[in-house]
């Protein structure tokens, strides 16, 4: 992780020195150029240093106190706009190199010259290129400035989204049970107050019998969870509430992580179940742990830790009780079914963040369960939440969530 992220820096700080330097180069020609130089200067080097430290604060283990719209102007610019404009310049530059080449081989063939562009005084073009320079150099800004303000307008928003989960293992005596499924608060950099105060009474005023929290509680720093835990204690599920691990929760410390949520009171799942009697049945919600530990970076690969962390957490199933699954990680379905557990709870996808349609984005491009219910032929089902909080502040076609759960039975 830490040459990974050595190489986002480095690749982050070539792109915005390279941005700089073609800006300042398009501006030099404009009158009063010195002014936009400045301001461009001034943009260029407040983004290098806000990412930077944002960077540093990650391995440092101290927090990046900033204004919620500029923190959202620094993540936006080096993780969206900046690359659309390298992309961008890439395709420009392809097709520019293909025009020339073009017009190369057709000159080489007529055995004449290529010939230059005459058609208007140099005075008017030297102004069109004047206004063209300036439109580029302010179009990246600019789309930044949008789009922070789009996210800004929906950074507290999220829905509640109702699903009814028929499923052919559920006991008569479980039929209506409700679940309030909660996932990636990410309590942190992008979370107010506020939001968590909304998340806290529209989950109350589900009144579901189970509060069930998928992981990444947290967003990064161990600071924040106070106020997580704080909000998870005042969620009131008629049976209980119940969390699992999720990647975030662990950047910082797995271990005291797990010491400060267990002090609070809260049923933390890690390899483990819980059993509960509702109506009668027997039910057992078990939670699986997020990748491995002894390592600050999990590099084993996605599959082998599934598989060895189920096999662990079956060793605690009570096959006489129905089972609920909670797995941070959407892909553990496939190996629920295996194992004949009916229904899993999953978050960490964020609904694909940023999706062109429901079902195009780079939600499938990088998980096979994005969002919502999938169920298997065998009767097993999988509900992945869009989650209610945000690590990246923007979202397109992907809402923030809370899914409010109906079992029935097939």
């Amino acid at each position: 992780m830490y040459w990974f992220v050595l190489r986002l820096l480095g690749a982050e700080l070539l792109a915005d020195g390279i941005w700089w330097w073609w800006a300042d180069f398009r501006l030099r020609k404009l009158p009063r150029s010195g002014v936009y130089r400045i301001g461009v200067a001034a943009f260029a080097l407040f983004q290098i240093a806000a990412f930077v430290t944002i960077i540093l604060s990650r391995f440092r283990g101290f927090q990046v106190h900033l204004w919620a719209a500029l923190l959202t102007a620094v993540y936006l610019w080096h993780l969206l706009v900046l690359p659309l404009w390298v992309l961008a310049m890439v395709l420009s530059l392809a097709i520019r190199g293909t025009f020339l080449l073009y017009r190369f081989i057709r000159s080489r063939i007529k055995k004449q010259k290529p010939r230059g562009v005459t058609s208007q005084p140099a005075s008017a073009a030297v102004t069109r290129r004047q206004a063209m320079a300036a439109a580029a150099v302010a179009a990246s800004p600019l789309l930044t400035g949008g789009v922070v303000a789009a996210a800004m307008m929906e950074l507290n928003h999220f829905r509640v989204r109702k699903t009814t989960v028929n499923l052919p293992m559920l006991p008569f005596a479980l039929d209506g049970l409700t679940i309030a499924h909660v996932s990636d608060v990410h309590v942190g950099r992008f979370t107010t107050d506020a939001l968590l105060e909304s998340v806290v009474k529209t989950t109350n005023d589900l009144k579901a019998d189970l509060v069930l929290l998928s992981g990444d509680l947290i967003d990064y720093s161990l600071s924040d969870l106070p106020k997580a835990l704080s909000m998870v204690q005042r969620m009131e599920g008629r049976f209980g509430t119940f969390m699992c691990q999720g990647n975030h929760d662990l950047f910082a410390d797995r271990y005291e992580f797990g010491r400060q949520v267990r002090q609070a009171g809260i049923p933390l799942l890690v390899n483990d179940g819980a059993s509960l009697e509702i109506n009668g049945q027997a039910v057992q919600i078990l939670g699986l742990q997020w990748s491995v530990p002894g390592t600050r970076v999990e590099v084993v690969p996605l599959e082998n830790w599934l598989v060895s962390n189920m096999n662990q957490m079956l060793r605690v199933r009570d096959r006489r009780a129905f089972s609920i699954l909670l797995s941070h990680h959407p892909h553990a379905l496939d190996y629920a079914e295996q194992v004949g557990i009916p229904l899993t709870l999953a978050g960490h996808t964020h609904g694909g963040q940023l999706m062109l349609t429901e079902h195009i984005g780079v939600g499938p491009m990088m998980f096979k369960y994005v969002s919502g219910l999938y169920t298997k032929p065998s009767g097993s089902a999988l509900v992945v939440s869009n989650g209610v909080g945000n690590w990246f502040p923007l979202r397109i076609n992907a809402p923030a969530e809370i899914v409010h759960i109906t079992l029935r039975p097939a």
